[in-house]
């Protein structure tokens, strides 16, 4: 009898619509996952350190675990209209920020690389302090003056105003703008030891998985609310909608071309290591 598969996503709507039928044993000859909830920041941490056989990363953190794990042509979170917001408590001008306090939510995150790519072009003399807080800190600490700026991702776009907070920028705006390419969020990625078939049936499922989530949402609702922390289904269904698109069953061309041209970016600007030729390339 096979082991199951270790696998960690977070609790977002996006991943637990996406994973509902293959977490649930519901996709036809599909390998059994044993589930761990972890935010992004967390599930990072564990690809650096090899510890699960699957994971939802950023795509940001690619060029540090390749060697090890394969990215998965699906199941991920790319789109457009979806990129990271930074946010503050007055409006102001992206010129603002120069010197200021802005917190994230990892410095290993895609919505930070996409921060310091914005902040290049868009703060002369760049920020000032960074600090990393967990997601659900960032927009109380900005509203109660404990940072400057606050880089928010997931359904704070459709949140933040509840607390107060104007939107600075769209690191998705600009990024869309500059490349025209879609906005690369999260990965998923699968240990290249466990085989090529495994990594082929792997994906397959987890397409499977996606349609059959599309092709009966009521199916997933439970799961989804039961790990929303406290989230207004309303907004559930909104970070859905936005994240969960034709680049989760398939990256295709364009899915490819916005990873690459992310880290192609960030490598030029010495923020991440280079890539390999065939770094991205499924088995």
């Amino acid at each position: 009898m096979t082991r199951p598969l270790n696998i960690a996503y977070s609790p977002c709507p996006n991943d637990t619509f996406v994973f509902d039928a293959l977490a649930h044993g519901r996709v036809p000859g599909a390998p059994e996952l044993a589930v761990t909830f972890a935010d992004i920041d967390i599930t990072n941490g564990m690809a650096e350190r090899g510890e699960f056989d699957v994971l939802k990363v950023s795509y940001a953190v690619l060029p540090w675990v390749l060697k090890e794990y394969a990215l998965l042509p699906c199941g991920g979170a790319l789109g457009r209209g979806c990129g990271p917001l930074v946010l503050t408590r007055e409006p102001g001008a992206a010129a603002d920020l120069a010197g200021k306090t802005v917190a994230v939510p990892s410095e290993r995150s895609t919505a930070y690389l996409l921060f310091r790519l914005w902040a290049a072009a868009e703060v002369p003399g760049g920020v000032g302090e960074i600090v990393v807080l967990p997601f659900h800190e960032i927009m109380p600490a900005v509203r109660d003056g404990k940072v400057d700026a606050g880089l928010v991702i997931h359904e704070a776009r459709f949140t933040y105003q509840n607390y107060g907070l104007s939107c600075l920028a769209d690191m998705g705006e600009h990024w869309e703008h500059t490349t025209g390419l879609p906005i690369p969020l999260g990965a998923i990625i699968a240990k290249r030891s466990l085989g090529e078939g495994a990594l082929r049936g792997l994906a397959a499922a987890i397409r499977c998985s996606v349609l059959m989530a599309w092709d009966d949402p009521e199916a997933s609702r439970p799961y989804v609310l039961e790990h929303a922390q406290e989230m207004d289904p309303k907004v559930a269904d909104q970070h859905i909608g936005l994240y969960v698109n034709e680049f989760t069953a398939d990256l295709g061309e364009d899915g490819y071309a916005a990873v690459r041209g992310l880290l192609t970016r960030a490598a030029a600007e010495g923020l991440v290591p280079p890539l390999g030729r065939d770094a991205l390339s499924f088995v």
